[in-house]
């Protein structure tokens, strides 16, 4: 490098492509200021979401590129996180406390939705992100015990709930309000005034995301969350087997319709782990998610392999993302989890709360 100006010291590294949002450092405006010295260059750059994990990849993309352009120099990259609202339906209110709401669904059950809710969500939190989760399946709260959770939510004004915490995790269930064996027999108008009172009445706090569990299916909830929920983006869980990709595709298909964006989709138990020799088996085929995403043209987040220990770590109240931050299965975690966050990030932000209502009245 002949000249170290700003001008061409951005254009070096603003060729470099963010693997989480599919976009080059250039496009994505993430290149804050460089300033050049003589010993060296300190370049900052901002992303738009949580990404501490690839935070040391990111400045090694960096110096490679500045060292491949014939620069020899220090090189000080600093890395900063700003996550900001996105763009959601029209016609609906905004949660006070929530930038972003990311909704976690299924065609059916038993794919392991709630786990991968609890562990994305957590891993977000890894990531560097205020995250909370609501556990919108009223039939069926499994969060309160995955997360370890056990009392009552406070409620200083008698109105309002205060979230319950874990692992540095906001979260709210209708678990936290009944006893655990008790059967909620309610009809459907029921179900969906209880969502709406799950999610607007808990005073989230500062979140960047709020990550919600849906119940399986395409039913009332869900229609409730299209209609009065601000979505910013949705994720579909599935297995690779044909009889689960069949309901998967009903679930991405529902939020099409109703015009919430589908970030992708996440593969659960993707390959079988033996517990004993740790030898890997595709048990319920292979390469459903990527044909799945490649039919409707999303993106594939990530696999989930089916290992015990993920079961073990939920029944125990520690996701295995707090369980064994180091593992294999947490790093998958995190890589999901960034891959999200990315995709919510490329899209467009919601001006809604930065500019003020204009009213216009007659005098």
């Amino acid at each position: 490098m002949t000249e170290n100006s700003d001008k061409m010291i951005k254009e070096v590294i603003g060729s470099i492509t963010d693997p989480h949002t599919g976009t080059t450092l250039a496009d994505g405006k993430s290149i804050g200021d460089v300033k050049v010295g003589e010993t060296g260059i300190k370049i900052e750059i901002s992303l738009g979401y949580p990404a501490l994990g690839w935070h040391e990849d990111l400045r090694t993309l960096v110096r490679d590129a500045l060292i491949g352009d014939g620069y020899a120099g220090e090189i000080d990259v600093a890395i900063e996180t700003k996550v900001v609202a996105h763009e959601v339906q029209k016609g609906v209110t905004p949660i006070k406390g929530v930038k972003n709401i990311i909704a976690v669904a299924s065609g059916k059950g038993g794919v392991g939705k709630s786990t991968v809710s609890s562990n994305l969500a957590l891993a977000l939190v890894a990531e560097g992100a205020a995250v909370g989760i609501l556990d919108a399946d009223i039939y069926g709260p499994s969060q309160p015990r995955m997360l370890g959770i056990s009392g009552r939510p406070q409620s200083g004004d008698g109105k309002t709930l205060e979230p319950m915490v874990s692992y540095q995790l906001q979260a709210m269930s209708i678990g936290f309000l009944i006893d655990e064996d008790t059967p909620m027999i309610w009809r459907g108008p029921m179900v969906t005034q209880a969502l709406e009172q799950l999610l607007n009445d808990t005073r989230w706090k500062d979140l960047d995301y709020l990550v919600i569990d849906l119940p399986p299916g395409t039913g009332d909830t869900q229609l409730t969350l299209a209609q009065k929920v601000p979505v910013s983006g949705a994720a579909i869980v599935t297995t690779p087997q044909d009889i689960a990709l069949l309901d998967a595709r009903k679930a991405l298909k529902m939020f099409e319709k109703v015009e919430i964006p589908v970030l992708g989709v996440i593969e659960n138990m993707s390959t079988h782990i033996c517990s004993q020799c740790g030898h890997e088996e595709a048990i319920f085929g292979t390469g459903g998610g990527e044909r799945m995403a490649a039919e409707y043209s999303v993106d594939v987040l990530g696999g989930i392999p089916l290992d015990i220990r993920i079961r073990e770590d939920a029944d125990g109240g520690r996701p295995t993302v707090v369980a064994d931050p180091d593992g294999l299965v947490a790093g998958n975690y995190r890589k999901i989890a960034r891959q999200v966050a990315g995709r919510l990030a490329a899209r467009k932000r919601n001006y809604s709360e930065v500019f003020p209502s204009i009213v216009v009245q007659n005098t």
